[in-house]
This record gives C-alpha cells, structure tokens and sequence, in this order.
C-alpha cells in the first residue's frame, strides 16, 4: 500500500500501534466470501478474465483451507485480515491476484465483512435464544401446578404459578429474538461498490454482488455506506439487552438458592466451592452471567463513544469497532449455552416454595378485593386491610386467624365468608384475565408457546 507515495516504510512503532490483524483475522472467512463474489462482478465488468476469476476462486478457496487447518502465516507487517489475504492470493496465483482489489477499497470491504459477520451471529444467538427458551418450557412443563410467591421489592407480594415465573423470561426472550430480527434488517444491505467514499469510474453490477451474497438491499449513498455503523451499534444494543435479561435472571436464582430462600439448588456441574469453606457451593456461573452484563454495556458505550465525534465517511478510528463488537458475541453466545444447560440440571424445591406461597399475607389483595365486592371503595378497603393486617400483628397471628368479632371491630363488611379468600390455588383460579397467572392462562400459554418452539 506505501508503495509510490512514501519514500520510507513505516516506523514500527506506528505498525504495532495500527495493526489490526491480531484480532480481525477473525473476519477471514467473510472477507473470502466477500472477495469471491467480488472476482465474481469485476469478471461480469470485463474487468478480468473467467480464467482469471477461477484462479482468484480456486486461490482464496485454498487460502480459507490453510486459515481452518491453522497453516496460514499472518503477517502483522501487513496490517489486518484484508491485505494478508491478498498479499497471499497473489504470491500463490500472480498477477490476477493483484486485479482482485480493482473498484473496491478497504473502506467497503470491512464494512461487507462486518456486515456479514454480523448477520451469521444474529442468527447464531437466535438459536440459543430459541435453545433458552426451550429449556425455560421444559422446567414449565415438570412444575406446572407448582405454587410460589411473586415478589416486589424483594418482599413477598402475591402468589403465582412457578410456571408463570418460567413463561414470563420466555415472554422476555422472545422480544430479544424480535429486536434482533428487526436489526437484520438494517444489517442486509450491501455495502460493497462503495470504493473508498465515491464508488468507483469502473461501475460493477452491485445487484449481483448482493445476490452472490446474500444481501435484500444495496446501499443508495456511496459516502453513508463505508462509514454507517448504526447496526453495529445496534447489534451491541441487543447483545446488551440479552445480558440484561441474564443478568436479572441470574440475580433472581442466585437469591433463591440462598438458605434464606431455599426454593432451588444449582447442580455440582455448575457451582464452585470456596478455597477456604469446605461447605460452601457456591452459583459462580450465574454470578459470571451477572458480572459479565456489565462488560455488554461497556462494549455498547465503547462503539457509541468512537462514533459520536467522527466527521462523514471512513476514519481509522473505526478500526475500534471491532473488539468490542467481538467480545459480545462471545459473551452473549457462551452465556446462552451455559443456561441453556445449567437450567434444566437446576433442582426445584417444591415444598419450600409452597409453604412459603401458603402465607396469609400474599392475599392481602384478595381481602381488598373481597371487600370491593361488597361495595366498598378501593382505597378504603385498602386502608381497612392495612389496619388488619397491623391487628393481626398485634396479636401475633396470622391474618387468617383474626376472629371474625375482631374483624368486624374494622369493618363491618367482615363476615364469615371472608375463610374462602385464604385459599391460594381458588385465588389463582380467579385471575383469569389476558396475562394473568390462573391454571388456564398459563396452560394456553404453555401450548402456544410449544407450538411455536418444539
């Protein structure tokens, strides 16, 4: 690249400092791809030869072979991924190896791979996503009339089904799978035939550069094309939401597993023990989960920073893009395969969780409500059984042992009927309306969800 205009080489310093190819080789086999079909275009141009586009063809196809069995020699002199690929190609098959950059620049080039990178993961991380939420159904399925307490604020609140838990981080998932759609739609359009900024005097079929590769769109502006990392960031975004999802996942099993809670124990496979504590077991993997959320964000606010000063088209300081967008991938993709596995291995205390769902407490709506049908206001009923629920602490008893001449010393819509409120399963029965968590909601959802799933 310095030939022609640099009388001296780089020092290198300035290499080290501007290398990429220590990390983007793992573009390689995109910017292959990406190369082929752009031998492909230049050979429909009557730029090259069909002979000429074969040896290119059968060159890179020999090139990816070395990279896969680990015998390619890259060469941080050159830079990234792109020049060592075609410093090889042309050692191996000459001068049409040369040809093979003709219309195209670096600047466009990257912009392909990182688009087809992005792609390929998108469909990689919807598949474990799916894998997740198969796993979620799967737990659903064996605990399906399994009782425990919903909480806010970490304070025991109102009963729900354990299945209803497990369906609601399906619910979650499943947007992560719609949001990540959506950005393929921004991430398909074809950058490739933007040269450096402003295409190129030698106009290459762009649309059969996208059907070779697989793209629904070429890009319309040329300048926008080489520099537009919107869904990149995007990408990141939805990788971050994901750890988002994990993370609060992880923080609700690892309460749970708590002595305090007891309601769930990790399995020996996925805890670790304490180099000092001989009985700990600890749930170390769901605690990476949580810790490694932060690093998403990082990643996210990462590609946000480099790009919120740089002036229109391509600047080196794109060049950033890459690790983090890399690390997430990784993150996000290896956090999946853990929970996907380490869930259905987690063991569930059934009977822990149902005494703790069978607290009078957790129907102190109920009793609201109970009073509402008898004509009483919400907010007084609320305020009537608040000062039960104080008289039964008085008294230290449950709520559902206040007698009913004490209660009625609070209201006098109190009546003997009120027994039938401190029934969690009949409270359950009741909550029937669209997201609510009765026996036949959750049972519906359960099978819409397996019909879209398995």
């Amino acid at each position: 690249m310095r030939e022609g205009r640099f009388d001296q080489p780089a020092a290198d310093l300035a290499r080290r400092f501007s290398a990429s190819v220590e990390f983007d080789r793992r573009l390689a086999r995109y910017d292959i791809i990406g190369s082929r079909a752009h031998a492909t275009a230049l050979a429909a141009a009557k730029i090259i030869s069909a002979d000429e586009r074969d040896k290119i063809d059968n060159g890179l196809r020999e090139i990816q072979n070395e990279i896969d069995s680990g015998k390619f020699q890259w060469d941080a002199a050159l830079e990234d991924v792109h020049m060592n690929i075609e410093a090889a190609l042309t050692k191996k098959i000459g001068e049409a190896g040369a040809k093979l950059h003709t219309a195209r620049s670096r600047n466009d080039q990257v912009a392909l791979d990182l688009r087809l990178y992005v792609k390929d993961h998108i469909g990689e991380i919807t598949t474990r996503l799916k894998q997740l939420q198969r796993a979620f159904l799967g737990v659903a399925n064996q605990h399906v009339d399994l009782v425990m307490p919903g909480y806010t604020h970490l304070q025991r609140a109102q009963p729900v089904y354990f299945a209803h838990y497990l369906l609601g981080q399906v619910e979650a998932f499943a947007r992560d799978v719609d949001r990540l759609r959506d950005c393929l739609k921004r991430t398909d359009v074809l950058p490739l035939g933007s040269g450096a900024l402003a295409g190129s005097t030698i106009p290459l079929d762009r649309q059969l550069l996208a059907r070779e590769l697989g793209f629904a769109s070429v890009s319309e502006n040329s300048l926008d094309a080489v520099s537009d990392r919107d869904f990149a960031a995007e990408f990141l975004f939805d990788l971050a939401l994901i750890g988002m999802h994990l993370s609060r996942l992880s923080e609700d099993f690892i309460l749970w597993s708590t002595s305090e809670f007891g309601f769930v124990e990790f399995s020996d496979a996925f805890s670790t023990g304490s180099s000092l504590m001989p009985q700990k077991k600890n749930p170390d993997m769901a605690e990476l989960t949580r810790g490694k959320t932060g690093r998403l964000y990082g990643n996210l606010m990462s590609i946000l920073t480099t790009l919120k000063g740089l002036p229109s088209t391509y600047n080196r300081d794109l060049q950033e893009d890459k690790e983090a967008l890399f690390d997430s991938v990784d993150t996000v993709e290896l956090a999946l395969d853990v929970w996907s596995a380490m869930l259905p291995e987690i063991k569930i205390n059934r009977e822990r969780m149902e005494s703790a769902a069978r607290d009078p407490l957790l129907l102190a709506t109920d009793v609201a409500e109970y009073l509402v049908r008898k004509g009483v206001a919400f907010r007084e009923a609320h305020a009537l059984v608040g000062r039960l629920v104080r008289r039964a602490a008085e008294l230290n008893v449950s709520l559902d042992n206040v007698s009913p001449l004490q209660m009625q010393e609070i209201s006098p819509h109190f009546d003997v009927d009120l027994a039938q409120v401190f029934n969690v399963r009949r409270s359950l029965e009741k909550r029937i309306a669209v997201g609510s968590p009765s026996p036949q909601n959750v049972a519906a959802r359960l099978e819409h969800w397996r019909k879209i799933l398995l």
